[in-house]
């Protein structure tokens, strides 16, 4: 952990000496609509790479003061119409008017950020779907990635308002990637019980990339990745507030989010907090279903800096959720629930109890802190971007009533994250990135009982990414090492050992080439072939117990390799005037797949194991290889 320490503090003191102040660019220019002429009074001009925005005057006049010199994706939108994304070198000061035409569709003139660096989402050759902070607002969902699975080829599991997982394209857990502010989110993501620790409330943006991404993000990015971004700078010179209140009749939900942003002078900040809860959810076959009910309150934000260097910015966040855990004991002779069941304290259930919107045990307290270094530096004509990121996930799961403040399970992962990139200055049309990721986790159980073993975890790879700009084309790819070392500890159980010690090292190329062809204006031709991998996870290698969330006991197998994915993407995207259609197709072969399967007794019946008198379905985990294929 000390010699990790120590190369990032050796990193960021790198990047810190190397950031060049450049001369002093303006960047100006005049909005119009392309039909008449006319300004457009209040259109947006965004930077995504590093991070700055204007907003045009009633003149339609926008502008940028002391912007970095370099290659610049430049995104212009307005409501109502298409949306125009350029790609401009900027190296002294210079005006740039846009002209853009209504719509009464989305086009694919759309910046995507969760890549090597920001492009347009009609260059990318793979599909991907973004979701703006409008359509949030006005699409009804009971959490964010419920509301991503409206998106074509995502799906959710789910097992609570509150509690959801991505699914893309079949696949999902710890072969999806959540990005959030440029950081990795990293939790339990094995646990079906709870959901994504982001403040949904405080999304501005989401992307969701369909296919392998293991090139970007190393292992685990085998399905793709959600990108949620939570801080967008405002435009320079302003101060803004909002206030957003939700309500969802059935469980009551009450949701209400407040933040305040700022950018002046250079100095740019945003704060944000959020309080939801609920009570216990209705359906058609049950009525209220008891302990369903969740209740959180998070805040975050940024404070940084923007000058001619490049930018820095300190991210922050923090999440804490209590989650109810549904467990459907009725009374055999009323069919009303039961509270308390199995216990001393067992009663039928209330109005007064269903009306409640704190969880009663059995439930789970789930926190997660985030602080975020994220820079982004010149270097000459090169552009170097440095994320340096901490995050403490606590999980606790409390499952008796006569011992209510004492956690059951108790997981606490604490995670340091790092992300070095230098993109080089183009050459005949050449992008390239070159960089350097991975982190470093330890994890620790902290209660009565433990599943896995404690563990701590290297992971480090490198990779190459380059684009070529044509005319009509755009051709994207890239490769990418990874290593990855976990070495799972000792770990005892009231006075006995349960784990032994071990370790395992994994390592994997990966890689992707793609296409983007517009033979036309409004149609456009795409093609991608990738290679991602995923090595196992610890709940894999060595789980050894049941819990609440699940109601299985699960046997890990050591011997397990990593998955490997090769996967084909072919998809047609036709922009009219008045309609988009855009259609996919893709097969994916993976070999050695990871599951998990019951085992059945030595009688041909399903294998069932006595844990702390609960009687749990027995499940060990598998390998063999799958094929997935859709349109």
């Amino acid at each position: 952990m000390n010699k990790f320490l120590i190369a990032i503090s050796f990193l960021l003191s790198a990047a810190l000496c190397s950031a060049q102040p450049s001369a002093r660019i303006n960047l100006t220019g005049k909005i119009t609509d392309a039909q008449t002429g006319e300004p457009l009074p209040g259109a947006t001009v965004f930077m995504a790479d590093i991070r700055i925005g204007a907003t045009a005057d009633s003149s339609g006049n926008y502008s940028f003061n002391n912007l970095p010199s370099g290659h610049h994706t430049i995104e212009v939108s307005y409501a109502g119409f298409n949306t125009q994304v350029i790609h401009i070198d900027v190296y002294s000061s210079m005006v740039k008017n846009f002209s853009i035409a209504p719509s009464v569709t989305e086009q694919e003139g759309v910046t995507i950020t969760g890549v090597a660096h920001a492009t347009t989402l009609r260059d990318a050759p793979i599909p991907v779907s973004v979701i703006r902070r409008q359509e949030m607002l006005q699409t009804p969902s009971t959490n964010i990635i419920d509301l991503l699975s409206r998106q074509p080829g995502v799906a959710q599991v789910s097992t609570g308002p509150a509690v959801s997982k991505p699914v893309i394209r079949g696949l999902g857990f710890n072969r999806v990637v959540v990005v959030n502010d440029g950081v990795r989110q990293e939790g339990q993501q094995w646990g079906a019980e709870h959901g994504v620790e982001i403040d949904e409330l405080s999304v501005q943006r989401a992307e969701v990339l369909k296919g392998p991404s293991s090139l970007m993000y190393g292992s685990d990015a085998l399905a793709g990745v959600v990108n949620l971004v939570t801080n967008v700078p405002v435009p320079e010179g302003t101060v803004r507030g909002n206030i957003l209140a939700n309500y969802q009749s059935n469980n009551s939900l009450l949701g209400l989010n407040g933040n305040i942003a700022g950018n002046l002078n250079g100095l740019n900040w945003n704060a944000y907090l959020t309080n939801r809860s609920a009570r216990d959810y209705r359906n058609k076959y049950d009525g209220q279903v008891l302990n369903s009910r969740f209740k959180e309150t998070n805040f975050g934000g940024y404070i940084g800096v923007n000058k001619s260097w490049g930018f820095s910015h300190l991210i922050f966040s923090a999440l804490n959720q209590d989650l109810g855990m549904v467990e459907g004991d009725r009374d055999d002779a009323t069919g009303g629930f039961l509270l308390y069941p199995g216990s001393a304290a067992e009663r039928m259930a209330t109005k007064a109890d269903f009306e409640s919107r704190t969880p009663v045990v059995p439930y789970q307290n789930v926190r997660h802190y985030k602080l975020v270094s994220d820079n982004n530096f010149n270097v000459g004509r090169s552009r170097l971007k440095l994320n340096l990121s901490y995050q403490n996930n606590l999980r606790k799961e409390l499952g008796e009533v006569e011992h209510a403040d004492e956690p059951h399970l108790f997981f606490d992962l604490k995670t340091l994250g790092y992300n070095l990139q230098l993109t080089l200055p183009q050459t005949k049309d050449w992008q390239t990135t070159v960089g350097v990721s991975g982190m470093h986790q330890a994890n620790t159980n902290k209660g009565e009982e433990a599943i896995i073993p404690d563990y701590s975890l290297f992971d480090a790879g490198a990779f190459v990414f380059m684009q070529r700009f044509f005319s009509k084309t755009t051709l994207t790819g890239g490769l990418r090492f990874d290593n990855r070392t976990v070495n799972g500890k000792e770990t005892m159980e009231h006075g006995h050992e349960k784990f032994e010690s071990f370790s395992r090292n994994f390592s994997n190329f990966s890689g992707s080439a793609g296409i983007s062809y517009h033979p036309v204006e409004k149609l456009t031709l795409k093609a991608n072939l990738a290679r991602g991998y995923r090595a196992p996870t610890l709940s894999e290698l060595a789980s050894y117990g049941g819990h609440e969330g699940t109601n299985r006991f699960e046997y890990g197998q050591r011997y397990l390799k990593s998955e490997k994915s090769l996967q084909a993407d072919a998809g047609v995207v036709v922009d009219a005037t008045h309609f988009s259609l855009t259609l996919n197709a893709f097969y994916n072969r993976i070999n050695d797949f990871i599951f998990y399967q019951r085992l059945q007794s030595s009688l041909g019946g399903d294998s069932l194991v006595t844990d702390h008198g609960e009687t749990l379905e027995a499940f060990a985990f598998n390998q063999r290889d799958a094929k997935l294929a859709g349109v």
